[in-house]
């Protein structure tokens, strides 16, 4: 065995499908198809957070855009794409940013829940992803051995900027991404959590991965919904509702103000903010 993925180098290999082929299938139906005049996009990994957008913003559906649902907003002065409906974990958000990136959208920011590796990050706590632990398989196939990826710093600074303006704890660090949220070790909890890890999620490090393999800007909030430091199941919480919903509004008003930033180059990479979907969805 090569270690994974199997053929060595992979990353650096050109792939025989390119997600432009997509775009232009997207574009036979629909000619407009283009993200490239709006802000970026959201995705959204819980379905009532995606149903609360729907119901605080204008929005238009674009059907078949994309993997899952999109909708677009524009509303006071806002202009950005709302995606959610495409399934959890690593390979279904990494498919969806390419998808996003191949339409025209340059900032991508992924809101979702997370699972706290810290005894004083309860439920309804935002955390920003700093960087990610590769412990979930797509990553591997779009960059170099490593240990962790990386979102953009700009957006990501433009979405903690945009947090501060809201009452709720924030804390931006590292975070564990894995493809087995049932397999998660005593082990690997103490040791993470020791390393100051913030919080496990499923899909971080790849999107921060696909964002810079394509030069998309990638950021990522998470509201704490359950813990596994203090083994805390996953219960409805009001505040962890209201701290989703904070996210969405501040990844908003961060998209908004990225747009007066550079756009970014080969070596500056984009963010995304990444939803966490694990468990149970809201």
């Amino acid at each position: 065995m090569n270690g994974f993925p199997l053929h060595p180098g992979k990353h650096a290999l050109p792939a025989v499908p390119d997600p432009a082929e997509h775009a232009a299938y997207v574009r036979t139906t629909d000619p407009e198809a283009d993200l490239a005049p709006f802000d970026g996009a959201v995705l959204l990994y819980q379905g009532r957070l995606l149903e609360h957008a729907l119901r605080t913003y204008r929005t238009s559906a674009r059907p078949g855009w994309v993997r899952g649902g999109l909708h677009l907003v524009e509303d006071r002065g806002r202009r950005f794409a709302l995606c959610g409906g495409f399934g959890l974990g690593a390979p279904a958000a990494g498919l969806v940013v390419e998808q996003l990136a191949a339409l025209g959208a340059r900032r991508v920011i992924t809101v979702g829940t997370a699972a706290s590796l810290q005894h004083n990050l309860g439920p309804g706590a935002l955390v920003v992803g700093a960087t990610a632990l590769r412990d979930e398989g797509l990553s591997h196939h779009y960059l170099a051995p490593g240990r962790t990826a990386s979102p953009s710093p700009a957006l990501t600074q433009h979405l903690t900027e945009a947090l501060a303006s809201y009452d709720l704890p924030v804390t931006r660090g590292p975070i564990w991404t894995t493809d087995a949220p049932y397999r998660e070790t005593t082990a690997e909890v103490t040791r993470y959590g020791a390393e100051g890890i913030l919080a496990a999620d499923m899909e971080a490090a790849a999107v921060f991965a696909v964002g810079h393999c394509r030069t998309v800007a990638v950021a990522t909030v998470l509201a704490i919904a359950d813990s596994l430091v203090d083994r805390r199941p996953r219960q409805h919480s009001p505040d962890t509702e209201h701290a989703l919903h904070t996210a969405l509004a501040a990844a908003a008003q961060a998209l908004r103000t990225s747009t007066a930033s550079p756009p970014p180059s080969a070596n500056t990479r984009v963010e995304l903010l990444v939803n966490r979907s694990r468990r149970a969805p809201l």
